[in-house]
C-alpha cells in the first residue's frame, strides 16, 4: 500500500509541469512503479514483457470523469474530433454517459456520478493520444494545437487518418505515454518478486476468473473480472453500466497493483504490428470467454477504431523516481534528474 500512495502522489505531481499551471479542475492519475527494469521476457508464453526501463503505468484505466475534464479543457471547439456523439447513447450504443452541449466555440460536457468512474470507450488510438500529450504538457485549457494535444509526448500535427497515426512514434523527452505491447504486458502478467509470469492479470494461472454474475460479490473472492460467457447472462453487470466502476475487483489486483487489466473493457497499446493497426490488450465486458484475458490473448486494430468495448490506460515514463521537481515563480515544475 505504501508503494501504491507513493506512486499516485508522485503522479498527481507530474501532472503540473513544464507548461505552465494545470487547469483549475485537474485531473490526478493514479499510477502504480513497475521495476526491475531487463527483466527477461515471457519465454515460456508470448515473448513479450522484457522492457529496458523503469516507469509507472494507471493503476486504474481512464475514466469518464478524467475524459470529460480532458474535453472541457480543449474541445470548446473539438478540431479533432475527440468526442464521439456514441459517448452520449447509453442504450444502443452502451456508450458512457458523456453529453455534450453548445455549438463549436462554446461546446462543454458532463458525466452523471453514478457513471463518472467507470472506463471511457468509444475513444480512438488518436484520441487517447492526444490525451497522453495534454497530461504531458500539464493539463492546459486552451484550443487543440501545440502545447496542448499536438505534441509533447507524441508530434501528432493534426494527424487524422490512419496512415498518418501510424506513422506517429514516442518522443525521447515522452513522459505521459500509451504503453507499449510489453509495458502493459509487463504490468499485467509479470510477478517481479517471483520472477514468473502468470496466465490471467489477476496474479493467477487458474484456467478461469471469477464471474460473480450479475451482481459484484463482496467482498471480492478474487481472480475477478467484468466479462462474458456463455453460461451467465452477460457480464457482471447488465444494464445500463455494462462497466464496473475502475477497481471495483479490490482483491483482483495484477501483481504490480494495477486493476481492470483483464475484463471492463480493451485497452489501446503503442506498438504498431502492420501496416495498419495497433495493439489492445485484455477482452471486456462484451466478449464471451474468458481467454481474452489470457497472457496469450494478443489483438490489434486500426488507430481509427473506436468501439463500446475499447478504452485505454496510461503510462508514465521513465519511473518518477528518476524525475525531479522544482517550484519555479509558484509553478511546479517536472525535469529529468541527470544519471
Amino acid at each position: 500500500m505504501r508503494r501504491r500512495l507513493r506512486a499516485g502522489w508522485l503522479a498527481a505531481a507530474a501532472a503540473l509541469w513544464m507548461s505552465g499551471p494545470a487547469s483549475p479542475a485537474g485531473v490526478v492519475m493514479d499510477s502504480v512503479p513497475v521495476g526491475e527494469p531487463g527483466n527477461v521476457d515471457d519465454t515460456e508464453g508470448t515473448g513479450y514483457g522484457a522492457v529496458d526501463h523503469a516507469y509507472s503505468i494507471g493503476t486504474f484505466e481512464v475514466t469518464a470523469r478524467q475524459y470529460t475534464t480532458f474535453l472541457n479543457a480543449v474541445a470548446v471547439t473539438d478540431t479533432y474530433g475527440l468526442y464521439s456523439p456514441n459517448m452520449a447513447d447509453t442504450a444502443g450504443a452502451l456508450g458512457c454517459n458523456i453529453q455534450r452541449t453548445g455549438t463549436p466555440g462554446s461546446l462543454s460536457y458532463a458525466v452523471a456520478a453514478d457513471w463518472a468512474d467507470r472506463p471511457v470507450n468509444f475513444v480512438s488510438w488518436g484520441d487517447a493520444v492526444r490525451f497522453a500529450n495534454w497530461l504531458h504538457n500539464g493539463q492546459p485549457h486552451g484550443a487543440q494545437g501545440p502545447g496542448t494535444t499536438e505534441d509533447g509526448s507524441y508530434a501528432l500535427g493534426g494527424a487524422t487518418d490512419e496512415s498518418a497515426l501510424m506513422a506517429v512514434t514516442r518522443a525521447n523527452s515522452a513522459t505521459w505515454v500509451i504503453p507499449a505491447e510489453d509495458e502493459w504486458y509487463k504490468a499485467a502478467y509479470y510477478d517481479d518478486a517471483a520472477g514468473v509470469y502468470y496466465d490471467f492479470p489477476m496474479g493467477t494461472d487458474l484456467d478461469w476468473p471469477n464471474l460473480p454474475g450479475n451482481a459484484l460479490l463482496d467482498p471480492d473472492p478474487g481472480n475477478s473480472a467484468n466479462y462474458s460467457t456463455p453460461l451467465h447472462d452477460g457480464p457482471t453487470l447488465g444494464a445500463p453500466y455494462w462497466r464496473t466502476e475502475v477497481g471495483a475487483f479490490s482483491n483482483s489486483a495484477s501483481p504490480y497493483g494495477t486493476f481492470d487489466q483483464g475484463g471492463n473493457v480493451w485497452e489501446w497499446n503503442e506498438t504498431i504490428f502492420d501496416e495498419s493497426s495497433r495493439g489492445m490488450r485484455g477482452g471486456s465486458f462484451g466478449y464471451s470467454h474468458g481467454m481474452v484475458m489470457h497472457a496469450m490473448a494478443q489483438n490489434q486494430v486500426g488507430p481509427l477504431s473506436e468501439f463500446n468495448v475499447l478504452g485505454f490506460r496510461v503510462a508514465l515514463v521513465p519511473e518518477p523516481a528518476t524525475l525531479s521537481f522544482v517550484a519555479v515563480g509558484g509553478v511546479l515544475l517536472l525535469r529529468r534528474k541527470r544519471q
